[in-house]
């Protein structure tokens, strides 16, 4: 289901967007207070009499006119995801409904173990867990906490659709899903706190930075091969007509979500560039994924990681881009040691959920044969990136050298011959180009050919070359 609907309300007047979601946020919070209240009543004999026998009587109040409402209306939310997310959100507008969860059991001078819940050292509220909510819905009964416990679940549909997620320290592995800090995603928090449209900045929680695309133009500076942009064309055809393609063609159902595509080739043929600049060409934001923060040596959190990133993603116009992408969905090894059926598990769960994410998955491999079969089958388009013939070298260097202004390359440079006598990638001449402009520049001159050989001499030399 598409939320991104929710974000028209925030196109408007912000301080009337943020007026109506504080109202809204506000009755949720006397709600959430109502229910701790009636909890513990029915949970611990006391003179007073509860004024009802169960939580659940004490219906959700009816939201309306904001982000917040609009969200709770398009997922249909129960009784049990409403109370989730309240007890989610106290943590951040009225902590103190929640110090009612630091009552000690007087008979063994602790806290009561069914409450579930976190303090951090350097602050004192209360952090509730997904055990927290499960007393609030279910107290002991039994068979109400085995409800509660699958509404916990990864596919329940708070956490299907990124909304909120259980934390647990990656030095706990051992640790039940219940017993991870039920919290908003930063994008819920960004929304409704905030009220503004979440952009992610890099972070432990989300390991991806933003593509800025450069100031070109996708058909006369994207120089690559015609069968090369031909299959980049189907991308930007199957972006721009994914809806049509679904709805009035009807083949939802026999196409699966998402597009998923491999770019692979030599390093500087162009991979990075042209997924940045397919997000311009198509409006959507590309993130590139940084898998040096998203696998860990943990069992299981490289998969969270990855999550983590799909979660943030879903429902977003959004591209991921992995980059060496064979560093995370490599071939699999024989199983010699635990730690190898681990990482094929690991493999397994990766295959999973690139093959249900509903978005635009790109990934960029220098060797195509590193990347594991299991995923190559699956993708929709796998693009290589060679290195350019000479007619587009030369083009590379007419665009990289300031070719417009004679006065600042020697007469006697012959690009044509460069381009013709050197096989260096985009990237490489780009290095040659700069080299060679900074020298100029340091020497108060114009660009040499010796300069250029110089610079040429010093990309061969990273790939063990010479001139």
């Amino acid at each position: 289901m598409d939320l991104s609907s929710g974000k028209t309300s925030l196109d408007g007047s912000s301080n009337f967007c943020r007026m109506v979601n504080a109202i809204a946020l506000e009755k949720e919070m006397i709600w959430l207070r109502q229910v701790i209240e009636l909890r513990f009543d029915l949970y611990f004999t006391t003179e007073k009499t509860p004024v009802h026998d169960s939580v659940q009587a004490l219906e959700p109040p009816i939201l309306e006119d904001s982000d917040y409402a609009e969200v709770i209306h398009q997922l249909e939310l129960g009784f049990a995801e409403r109370l989730a997310l309240a007890l989610s959100l106290a943590t951040h507008l009225q902590p103190t409904i929640l110090d009612i969860f630091f009552t000690r059991n007087q008979a063994f001078q602790r806290h009561f173990t069914e409450f579930g819940g976190q303090v951090l050292h350097d602050q004192g509220g209360f952090l509730p867990t997904g055990e927290t909510l499960m007393f609030l819905l279910a107290g002991n009964d039994l068979s109400e906490r085995l409800r509660a416990l699958n509404l916990l679940q990864q596919d329940g549909v708070l956490f299907k659709q990124g909304i909120l997620e259980l934390y647990t320290r990656p030095d706990q592995p051992l640790a039940t899903r219940q017993s991870g800090v039920l919290r908003l995603t930063p994008e819920y928090e960004t929304r409704w706190l905030y009220n503004k449209e979440y952009q992610p900045e890099f972070s432990v929680q989300f390991p991806a930075s933003r593509l800025t695309p450069p100031p070109l133009d996708w058909e006369q500076d994207l120089i690559l091969p015609r069968i090369t942009k031909r299959q980049l064309d189907e991308i930007k055809i199957w972006i721009e007509n994914k809806d049509l393609l679904l709805s009035d063609w009807k083949v939802a159902r026999k196409l699966r979500p998402g597009f998923r595509a491999l770019f692979h080739g030599p390093p500087g043929t162009g991979k990075t560039l042209t997924a940045s600049m397919l997000g311009k060409e198509t409006g959507r934001t590309v993130y590139r994924v940084d898998l040096s923060m998203m696998i860990s040596k943990y069992i299981g959190e490289t998969e969270k990681n990855l999550a983590r990133v799909f979660n943030a993603a879903a429902n977003k116009n959004w591209i991921l881009f992995f980059d060496e992408a064979d560093a995370l969905f490599g071939k699999r090894t024989q199983v010699q040691s635990s730690h190898d059926r681990y990482a094929n598990q690991e493999v397994a769960y990766l295959l999973q959920r690139f093959e249900t994410f509903d978005g635009i998955t790109l990934l960029a491999t220098n060797l195509r044969e590193n990347i594991d079969s299991a995923f190559t089958r699956r993708f929709e388009s796998i693009i290589y990136f060679p290195l350019p013939e000479p007619d587009q070298r030369l083009r590379l260097w007419q665009k990289v050298l300031p070719v417009e202004s004679p006065e600042k390359i020697a007469k006697d440079i012959d690009l044509n011959q460069i381009a013709e006598k050197y096989k260096l990638s985009g990237g490489a001449i780009t290095n040659v180009a700069r080299h060679a402009s900074l020298f100029a520049i340091a020497n108060q001159s114009c660009i040499t050919s010796q300069m250029l050989l110089e610079g040429i001499q010093r990309e061969y030399s990273k790939e063990g070359r010479s001139l």
